[in-house]
C-alpha cells in the first residue's frame, strides 16, 4: 500500500530508506534527507527536520522498520528484545506530540504478532499509517469546510498542512477544501516565532497551491481580529486531553482568548490519534521546553542583549471552553467537553 501523493510530501519511503523533506531549509531550499538507520530518524525528529504531530508519528513508524531490519540482521533470534531500546528512544524524541507514541504502539502490535523476518510486515503497517493519515486529512477537510458558512477570511497559526502530516493537512486541509468550495477568500498566517513555521512553511504551502495568503507578526493577530473580517481561526493540535483541552504551538492559547473576545470562531482540526484519553486535562500534558538559543539568536547571530535569559516552551494549552468546534476524521464535536470527547472516541 502506498500513500497518495500531494503537491507537498514531507515523508517518503523510497528504495528501502526514509526520505524527509528538511523543513529547516524551507522555503529557500528543497532538499530531502535520506535516512537509513533509526538513530538518524530519532535525530531528525529531535532537530525538527520533520515536525507536526502526524508527520512525526509516520516518520517514527518508518523508523521502526529501519530498526527491525538492523536488529534482525544482527540477531534473528533475539531481535525483539533488542529493538525495545530503539522504540524507547523514538518515544522520547519529542514529548508533546502523542501521535508519536500512538504510531509506536501500532508497530509494537505487529512486532508481537510477527514470526520470521519482520521488515515486510512492519513496512506494510507503516505505509498503512501513512495512507490512513492522508485519507483522514481529506475527510477532515470536508467536515471542517462544511462548517465555514459565508465566504470570508480565516487565520491560522503554525503549520498544520501537508508538511506536518502524511499529506493534504489538518487545519490546512480544511482551508484547502474551503478555498476550493469558494468559502475562503484569503488566509492570514501568523509568522509563528521562533521557528517561523507560518512564514516559512504555511505561507510556502499556500503559495504552491495558489491560495491568497497574508503574513502577520504573531503580536498583530489581536489587532487583525478587532478590525473584523476574520470568520474563523483554524489550527491543528499536537495532543488533545480527554476533556477537550488542546495542546498546540505556543501562541495558540492567546489566539483563542482573543478570538472569544472578538466573537471569532475557533476550530481545531486533528485526527483521533492526537486524542489522549489517558490524560484528563491539559494540565497533565507535558510541554516541551526547547533551547534558549532559538529565541536569543537568529541564523546563528545574537538578537538579544548579552546575559538575557529565555523561556521557550514549544506548545501551550487552550482550554476546551475556548474551542468552538473540534474536527476529527470520525466526526465533529461542537464545544467539546469530557462527555462529547468520550462519545467521539467511542465511535472511533
Amino acid at each position: 500500500m502506498h500513500p497518495p501523493r500531494d503537491r507537498v510530501c514531507a515523508v517518503v519511503w523510497r528504495q528501502d530508506a526514509l526520505e524527509l523533506l528538511d523543513q529547516r531549509k524551507l522555503p529557500d531550499t528543497i532538499i530531502y534527507r535520506r535516512l537509513a538507520t533509526v538513530a538518524e530518524v530519532i535525530e531528525a525528529i529531535r532537530d525538527m527536520v520533520v515536525r507536526g504531530a502526524p508527520a512525526i508519528g509516520i516518520a517514527a513508524a518508518y523508523g521502526v522498520v529501519l530498526a527491525a531490519r538492523a536488529r534482525y540482521a544482527e540477531n534473528p533470534t533475539h531481535w525483539r528484545k533488542q529493538i525495545a531500546a530503539d522504540l524507547a528512544a523514538l518515544a522520547t524524541a519529542r514529548p508533546t506530540a502523542v501521535n508519536l507514541v500512538w504510531a509506536l504502539r501500532r508497530m509494537e502490535r505487529v512486532i508481537a504478532a510477527t514470526d520470521g523476518g519482520p521488515v515486510e510486515r512492519l513496512l506494510v503497517e507503516a505505509q498503512a499509517i501513512h495512507a490512513e493519515d492522508v485519507a483522514a486529512n481529506r475527510r477532515m477537510g470536508e467536515l471542517g469546510a462544511a462548517l465555514l458558512g459565508e465566504r470570508g477570511a480565516v487565520l491560522t497559526h503554525c503549520n498544520a498542512g501537508a508538511l506536518a502530516t502524511g499529506g493534504y493537512g489538518t487545519a490546512l486541509g480544511v482551508i484547502r477544501r474551503g478555498y476550493e468550495r469558494g468559502l475562503i477568500e484569503r488566509v492570514y498566517a501568523d509568522e509563528t516565532r521562533p521557528w517561523l513555521q507560518g512564514a516559512r512553511l504555511t505561507a510556502w504551502e499556500l503559495v504552491q497551491d495558489g491560495i491568497p495568503v497574508t503574513l502577520l507578526a504573531d503580536g498583530a493577530a489581536a489587532a487583525l481580529l478587532r478590525r473584523g473580517g476574520i470568520g474563523w481561526i483554524i489550527v491543528g493540535a499536537d495532543r488533545i486531553a480527554a476533556n477537550g483541552d488542546v495542546a498546540n504551538k505556543i501562541g495558540t492559547y492567546g489566539l483563542a482568548v482573543a478570538a472569544r473576545h472578538h466573537g471569532v470562531r475557533f476550530m481545531v482540526v486533528a485526527p483521533v490519534s492526537t486524542v489522549d484519553m489517558n490524560i484528563a486535562s491539559g494540565a497533565d500534558i507535558p510541554i516541551e521546553q526547547r533551547a534558549a538559543e532559538e529565541l536569543l539568536t537568529l541564523g546563528g547571530q545574537p538578537v538579544a542583549a548579552a546575559g538575557a535569559e529565555a523561556w521557550n516552551p514549544s506548545f501551550d494549552v487552550t482550554p476546551a471552553a475556548l474551542v468552538d468546534v473540534l474536527v476529527t476524521e470520525h466526526g465533529v464535536a461542537l464545544a467539546p467537553d469530557e462527555g462529547k470527547m468520550a462519545r467521539l472516541m467511542a465511535g472511533a
